[in-house]
């Protein structure tokens, strides 16, 4: 269907937007429909200069679709239609992708389709947690609940999401500093001292020797190690990109040093709010597992909750499947084992989320001090080594300098 560009005004203020209709005379009665009058209508043509290429086009962000959440459960609290919701809502957004989205959404909810399946049509930006919760709405007549629930649950799982991170960039940044700073060192500093020594022609120590040759070999082939670092990275990314690949990386990430409790933790926590939310708005839990696998982000732990899912179909407590999949404490089975028993699955999972988000900040808080000692180790032992092959034999040579002179 075409795409048009429209410019207008409604309640006196100018609008802008695109809009995808089947005609000029179709952009105008949806334009008067939302009340807003048209003063400029063009067709974005491929290829045309008004049209940006699409990998440009910039995704959602966390943020647009809490916001996007929040606005809606808004207006469907209040009663207001959801075509009127969303036309509303098309010229207050401001990502293009979510826009297109939406006016879609129009489209298919115009043309008699339900919003669940509107949604559906757009998986990047609303995954199958997002759809299966606002169908429950439907099914229900809560839409406005639905939406409330989606909009707390991913405000808590951003900030899920940026602990994580939180806790990944101290390391990592060190790291890279650590690597960083040996080759400047091996590269710029010791290539100086070689020369020195090799013209006062003492005989040097073998840590010195090791140290000279390691500085020679970076300095003569410093090209081809970036290079080949730079293959490794690209290699190991584009690895990561496929099934195996994204598997293997992901169980490593939870079995990394410091860090790896606490994605482990964090992604338990996601767990456990999404299977909450679904719990609470009565989606079956076959269908609460199966969106839950996406909610993770995590290959490891999405085919461990697909294996829950196998065992619940077999005829499995949903208790004994988790204690099968080995992911949580026995405290974590036991408040599970107890929902399950009283009927209150929902309310003891969200419990179970805030556990693992507690222990997640008090990890987080705690990184700091966990890694120092392992950088003082670092660092002390490049000083060391520096020590041991460069200042040892300089002050060898002053000392026996030292000692000619007195004679």
């Amino acid at each position: 269907m075409p795409m048009f560009r429209y410019t207008g005004r409604s309640e006196g203020k100018p609008v802008d937007g695109v809009i995808n209709a089947p005609s000029v005379e179709a952009v105008a009665e949806q334009l008067f429909n939302r009340r807003i009058e048209p003063l400029e209508v063009n067709e974005v043509r491929s290829g045309s200069g008004d049209i940006e290429l699409e990998f440009l086009i910039e995704w959602p962000t966390d943020d647009d679709r809490i916001l996007f959440a929040r606005q809606m459960y808004t207006l469907t609290k209040s009663g207001v239609s959801l075509v009127r919701s969303f036309q509303g809502l098309v010229e207050s957004t401001h990502n293009k992708r979510l826009k297109q989205a939406m006016v879609r959404i129009i489209e298919d909810l115009q043309a008699g389709k339900e919003l669940s399946a509107a949604l559906a049509e757009h998986p990047r930006i609303f995954d199958r947690l997002f759809v299966r919760i606002i169908r429950m709405g439907e099914e229900t007549g809560r839409m406005d609940e639905s939406f409330k629930q989606l909009y707390q649950y991913m405000e808590v799982d951003k900030n899920t999401r940026r602990q994580i991170k939180s806790a990944l960039r101290y390391p990592t940044f060190v790291v890279i500093a650590i690597v960083v700073a040996m080759f400047i060192v091996n590269y710029f500093v010791i290539p100086s001292f070689a020369g020195m020594f090799g013209k006062m022609g003492a005989d040097l120590p073998a840590a010195t020797r090791i140290l000279l040759g390691t500085s020679a070999f970076v300095k003569q082939y410093a090209l081809y190690i970036v290079m080949a670092v730079g293959i490794a990275v690209y290699g190991f990314l584009a690895y990561i990109k496929t099934v195996p690949g994204r598997l293997w990386w992901d169980q490593v990430r939870l079995k990394l040093p410091i860090v790896g409790s606490i994605i482990n933790r964090a992604t338990l926590a996601r767990y456990s709010r999404a299977f909450s939310m679904g719990s609470k708005a009565g989606l079956p839990v076959i269908q609460i597992l199966s969106a839950v696998e996406e909610a993770v982000d995590n290959a490891f732990m999405a085919a461990r909750i697909a294996g829950m899912r196998e065992g619940i179909e077999r005829g499995e407590s949903l208790t004994l499947a988790a204690y099968n999949s080995n992911m949580f404490t026995p405290l974590v089975l036991q408040m599970m084992a107890v929902g399950e028993e009283t009927g209150g699955i929902d309310e003891m999972m969200a419990e179970v989320a805030e556990f693992y988000e507690r222990e997640v900040e008090y990890e987080v808080k705690g990184l700091s001090s966990a890694i120092e000692p392992i950088l003082l180790t670092v660092i002390g032992a490049m000083v060391l080594v520096l020590a041991l092959g460069i200042f040892m034999p300089m002050w060898d040579m002053s000392s026996a300098a030292m000692g000619k002179a007195k004679h």
